[in-house]
């Protein structure tokens, strides 16, 4: 669905484009096989600086969610910020939906940018890409950061979250296709909702975020591997360091869950809880969010083991 020039989320699109340019990087469409191009932001020029590739989760493209993260990053990073397939400009003429497919196309798109070691750090349906290009490239990735993210999700946490939620299904919340169905998903997801949130505001949000590629994203939310076999997790350890960050009041993925995959996914793993944060602590608190990440792959893990 085409957006209006007089939107506000448009404007604040280009606004967004803007800050990623004068952080050092330019949009590039790389072309990983061929049937899958990807959109990703890469920098003007490389140096010595470690690489870093940031994933975003479900909802808006990657300007959106990682829009705090860019500028104080990059002074540390080579920043590498794709939008997963069918989020802004990166499609597929391929039928597999899986986050499997994800982190796999994301591979290929480093590679072909010549990029032979690099950190990841991926929020929520990010985090499940960041898992899995872990797994698949574990001579390539150096350090893992995990946010808010139940890798080791059940079959079951989907009927908890759509009961919390109120809604028939998870792609009803994570989908939104009403203001009312948005105002719940933001209220699960930050800690403190703007109390002010007009319908007007929240539909420009939907035609301008959501109605983009609608089916094929649904179609995303059904491939998910992770939690499809029942109530038992099926994941193996990772190799790396790995840092897991979590809201204290997470809605999506509860606390419980952070505890839980610090216990499964490996022998060098760092928690940080952020207090009064709930699923997005990358936007609620992004200058503590951005310290803890940069003393996680440039120094050492703080917190204990």
């Amino acid at each position: 669905m085409a957006t209006s020039c007089c939107s506000l989320v448009s404007l604040y699109g280009l606004f967004l484009r803007r800050l990623f340019h004068s952080a050092g990087l330019k949009p590039k469409l790389i072309s990983v096989d061929d049937e899958t191009t990807l959109h990703c932001w890469v920098p003007l020029s490389t140096s010595n600086k470690p690489s870093l590739l940031l994933i975003h989760g479900f909802g808006p493209s990657a300007t959106f969610q990682w829009r705090y993260q860019v500028r104080p990053l990059a002074h540390f990073f080579n920043l590498y910020i794709p939008d997963l397939v069918f989020f802004g400009k990166s499609t597929t003429k391929s039928s597999q939906r899986s986050e499997v497919f994800q982190s796999r196309c994301l591979a290929k798109m480093m590679d072909k940018l010549g990029v032979d070691r690099f950190s990841v750090a991926g929020t929520s349906y990010g985090g499940f890409v960041a898992y899995h290009l872990a797994k698949i490239c574990e001579e390539v990735v150096e350090k893992v950061v995990i946010a808010s993210s139940g890798v080791n999700r059940r079959r079951r946490h989907n009927a908890e979250l759509t009961e919390r939620a109120k809604v028939g299904s998870v792609s009803d919340l994570m989908l939104p296709a009403t203001a009312t169905r948005l105002r719940t998903l933001i209220g699960l997801s930050v800690f403190k909702p703007p109390r002010l949130m007009p319908n007007f505001v929240l539909n420009d949000v939907i035609n301008s975020l959501y109605m983009q590629n609608r089916e094929e994203k649904l179609e995303l939310l059904i491939g998910i591997t992770l939690g499809k076999d029942g109530d038992d997790v099926h994941i193996s350890p990772l190799k790396q360091d790995v840092l897991i960050v979590w809201g204290e009041y997470d809605q999506i993925f509860p606390l419980e869950n952070a505890y839980e995959l610090k216990a499964l996914i490996g022998e060098k793993v760092w928690l940080e809880v952020m207090k009064k944060t709930s699923h997005v602590p990358q936007i609620e608190h992004p200058k503590k969010f951005n310290e803890i990440v940069k003393n996680f792959l440039l120094v050492h893990p703080t917190s204990s083991m």
